[in-house]
C-alpha cells in the first residue's frame, strides 16, 4: 500500500470512531430500523410502483409501523397500569386461600404454596411490578425513545433505500455477487421473521381478546398484551392467561377460570400456534411474499429466543438477523476457502 492509502485508511478509522462517539445512543434504533427496512423492502417497492412515489410509500409504511409499534405500547403503559393498580389485598387473599385449599392434600405443592404464596409476598411483588411499569410508562422514556427513533430512521431509510443498500454493497470487501447474496439472505430472513411475528401477535391476540371479552374483561388490552407475550417462545401465553384465569377464579367462578385455561391451552397454544400458524406463515411465504429462501424454523425459533435473552424486546429482530448473517457469510467462506486444499493438490 502507498503512503496515501495508509493516510486514507487512518482518517477513515478516525471518522468511524468519531461517528461512533456521536451516534452511539442511536446505533440500536438505526440497526433495528435497517432490518425492518429490509423486511419490508418488497412491500416498499410494490407500493412505489403503484403510486409512482417513494415518498408516499415511505410515509405509508412508516405510518403502519407507528401503529404497530407505538400505539400498543402507549396503550399498555397507560390503561394497563390502571388495571394492575386496581388489584387489592382482599382479591389476593381470596386467590391464595383457594390455591392453598386445593394444594393442602399434595405435600410438596402444599409446602411450596405455604412458602411462596403468602399474601405479603404477592402484594410486595404486585407493588414492585406496578412501580416498575408505572416508571416505565410515565417516567422512563428510554424504550419509547427507541421506538420513536426506530420509526424516524425507518422513514429515512425507506426514502433512501436504494442508495443506502448500494453503499452497503460497495463497502463489503467481496464480489458484488457475494455481497448481494448476503444482503438478499438477510433481507429474506427478516421478511419472513417480520411477517411471522406480525401474524403470531395479531392472530393469537385476537383469539385471546375475543374470548376474555365475553367474560367482562378488557378484550383489547388483554389481547394486545397476549399478542406481545406470544412472541416469547414456550412460556409467552402462560404469563397472561394464568393470571387472568386466577383473577376470574377469584372474582367470578371456577368454571370461568377453567374455561379460560383450557381455551388458552387447547385452542391457542395447541390448535392455533402449533397447527394453524405454520400454515398461515407458509401461505404468506409461498403465495404472498413468493420467497424461495429456505430457512429452518427451529433455527428461527432459537435465534428469537437467544436474541430476546440478550437484547430484550428488540432481540426478536436482531437475533434472526445476526443468525442469518452468520449463515450467509459461512456459506461464502466455505465456497471460497472450503475446498482450497483440494485445489492445491
Amino acid at each position: 500500500m502507498r503512503r496515501r492509502d495508509y493516510v486514507i485508511a487512518i482518517l477513515f478509522m478516525l471518522a468511524l470512531l468519531g461517528a461512533y462517539s456521536i451516534y452511539q445512543p442511536f446505533i440500536l434504533p438505526i440497526v433495528v430500523a435497517l432490518l425492518l427496512t429490509m423486511a419490508t423492502a418488497n412491500m416498499h417497492n410494490s407500493i412505489t410502483l403503484r403510486v409512482n412515489s417513494e415518498y408516499v410509500s415511505a410515509i405509508f409504511l412508516t405510518l403502519g409501523m407507528f401503529i404497530l409499534l407505538f400505539v400498543p405500547i402507549i396503550y399498555i403503559a397507560t390503561i394497563g397500569v390502571q388495571y394492575i393498580s386496581s388489584i387489592d389485598a382482599d382479591m389476593v387473599t381470596k386467590i391464595t386461600t383457594k390455591i392453598a385449599t386445593l394444594a393442602q392434600d399434595i405435600p410438596i405443592v402444599n409446602d411450596w404454596v405455604h412458602d411462596n404464596l403468602s399474601d405479603e409476598k404477592i402484594l410486595d411483588t404486585i407493588k414492585t411490578s406496578t412501580a416498575t411499569i408505572t416508571k416505565a410508562g410515565t417516567k422512563s422514556f428510554a424504550f419509547i425513545k427507541d421506538i420513536f427513533f426506530v420509526i424516524v430512521f425507518y422513514f429515512i431509510l425507506n426514502l433512501n433505500a436504494e442508495k443506502f443498500f448500494n453503499i452497503m454493497r460497495n463497502f463489503l470487501p467481496m464480489r458484488d455477487e457475494d455481497g448481494n447474496r448476503i444482503l438478499t439472505e438477510i433481507g429474506s430472513t427478516m421478511e419472513i421473521v417480520f411477517y411471522s411475528i406480525l401474524v403470531t401477535a395479531i392472530f393469537e391476540g385476537i383469539l385471546f381478546g375475543i374470548m376474555v371479552s365475553f367474560f367482562g374483561f378488557n378484550g383489547l388490552l388483554l389481547g394486545i398484551i397476549y399478542g406481545f407475550a406470544s412472541l416469547i417462545p414456550i412460556v409467552g401465553g402462560v404469563i397472561v392467561w394464568m393470571p387472568v384465569a386466577l383473577f376470574a377464579w377469584s372474582t367470578k367462578d371456577v368454571n370461568t377460570a377453567i374455561f379460560i385455561a383450557l381455551y388458552s391451552i387447547i385452542v391457542i397454544s395447541i390448535i392455533a400456534d402449533t397447527f394453524i400458524k405454520p400454515i398461515i406463515i407458509k401461505y404468506i411465504k409461498d403465495n404472498v411474499l413468493k420467497s424461495s429462501v429456505k430457512i429452518n424454523g427451529l433455527v428461527i425459533f432459537f435465534s428469537i429466543l437467544a436474541g430476546m435473552s440478550s437484547y430484550g424486546f428488540w432481540g426478536m429482530i436482531l437475533g434472526p438477523a445476526i443468525t442469518s448473517f452468520l449463515i450467509a457469510i459461512s456459506r461464502i467462506y466455505i465456497k471460497l476457502y472450503g475446498h482450497s486444499s483440494s485445489r492445491l493438490k
